[in-house]
């Protein structure tokens, strides 16, 4: 008689089969311990991903030369880039600007103070190193008043810089995530000495308009709706036509309502300064950056999209895909200036090379390198600047409107 082909092998033994039995169920029980804490390792990356950021130090001061107005910074690859920034600090100074490089080793970097330190300052080590130059609308000299414009997260606070007494197409600025409206100071000099009135406005959780009933981004997918409404109270002033200019996650918002606004007829073109044209391709790259498994990070983009996680994440789903301005690249319509460093450091260029290929009839980039993650006014303020306006030339755009038959 033959044996059962489901007999145990020879030599198998009652203990052998009890130990192997045994290793399952450990390697089980280890396995589903794994699952857990990657199912757990991605909520808290899918919740960060919409919590609005609060400034953190990103470098240390390490000396102060009153005398000679200058200061010492732990070298990071921001702290060592060329050009104008401003560094945010704690103790008699609450932000400081920063000039040019005037030495520098492995370890640290002097800088030229632009803001006057005297005798009696004292700041704390810890800082935080900026782009944004400039922290105040009255900085930069020109008339302005604080506007507040009716959205559907209520009221949002926006500061208005007049133009030309006749001008019919303004500009809309829209800052990034983490930021508030001071990040798009340093943009409004170069539309106004062309006579553009410049609207620079806030939305939801951003720190300075409403919150939400969840208090969490949502990559765009809501926020576009308060600068929509920005438009309305342009068109109500006045305007005619409407540029949009977004930085970093305020480029998302704007593509947003270029591809959603039932005003985008409205819209003359679109000015992005290191945009996020996809929002896929720049988790992936925080991913790596952060050294997270590729698997954790896939989960945490599940997570963000259904609607399982929304009580830990405190988000709405987000369709990425109605994110993806690339995949949405035939639904432009308007005119688009890219201003992107394929340094960024934090936005990859990736995504904007890609929207470029996708609408090389209506998209142009102009590519900057060494330049960081919005700071591409901050390294080569002369070559940034003339972008804009040649632009603006080619296609037209002036702040005064001319009608057309259609109009």
């Amino acid at each position: 008689m033959k044996p059962s082909r489901h007999a145990a092998p020879t030599g198998a033994t009652p203990m052998l089969l009890a130990g192997v039995r045994a290793a399952l169920a450990t390697l089980s029980v280890a396995l589903v311990g794994v699952l857990g804490l990657m199912g757990l390792a991605s909520l808290r990356m899918a919740r960060r991903v919409v919590t609005p950021a609060v400034r953190t130090a990103d470098t240390r001061i390490l000396g102060l030369d009153v005398a000679a107005q200058t200061i010492t910074l732990e070298r990071t690859p921001d702290t060592a880039l060329p050009g104008r920034y401003g560094l945010f600090t704690s103790g008699t100074e609450r932000y400081i600007k920063l000039g040019s490089v005037l030495a520098e080793d492995d370890t640290t970097v002097k800088r030229k103070l632009l803001t006057e330190i005297g005798p009696d300052s004292r700041l704390a080590p810890d800082a935080a190193f900026s782009g944004w130059y400039y922290d105040g609308p009255e900085q930069l000299h020109l008339p302005y008043s604080s506007e507040l414009i009716g959205s559907p997260a209520g009221p949002c606070p926006a500061w208005f810089f007049p133009g030309r007494p006749d001008a019919d197409v303004w500009v809309l600025q829209v800052h990034g995530r983490g930021t508030t409206r001071a990040e798009c100071l340093r943009a409004v000099p170069v539309f106004h000495a062309l006579g553009f009135p410049v609207l620079v406005v806030s939305y939801r959780n951003d720190g300075e308009a409403p919150r939400s009933r969840s208090g969490t981004y949502t990559l765009g997918a809501t926020e576009w709706r308060d600068v929509d409404a920005a438009i309305g109270f342009a068109r109500r002033r006045g305007a005619r036509r409407i540029i949009l200019m977004g930085w970093s996650m305020g480029g998302a918002i704007s593509l947003q309502v270029e591809l959603n606004s039932p005003r985008r007829d409205l819209i003359a073109g679109l000015v992005l300064e290191s945009p996020v044209v996809d929002w896929r391709v720049v988790l992936g790259y925080q991913a790596k950056l952060m050294h997270v498994p590729a698997a954790v990070s896939g989960l945490a983009l599940g997570a963000l999209q259904s609607d399982w996680a929304a009580p830990f994440t405190r988000s709405a789903p987000i369709a990425f895909d109605r994110l993806d301005a690339v995949a949405r690249a035939a639904e432009l319509q308007h005119p688009i200036l890219v201003l992107h460093s394929d340094d960024d450091g934090f936005v990859p260029s990736d995504a904007s090379h890609d929207l470029v290929v996708a609408r090389p009839d209506l998209v142009e980039l102009q590519v900057f390198e060494v330049a960081r993650h919005t700071k591409l006014w901050n390294y080569d303020q002369e070559r940034w600047s003339t972008s804009i306006r040649s632009w603006l030339e080619r296609h037209g755009l002036s702040p005064v409107h001319e009608a057309t038959p259609t109009d």
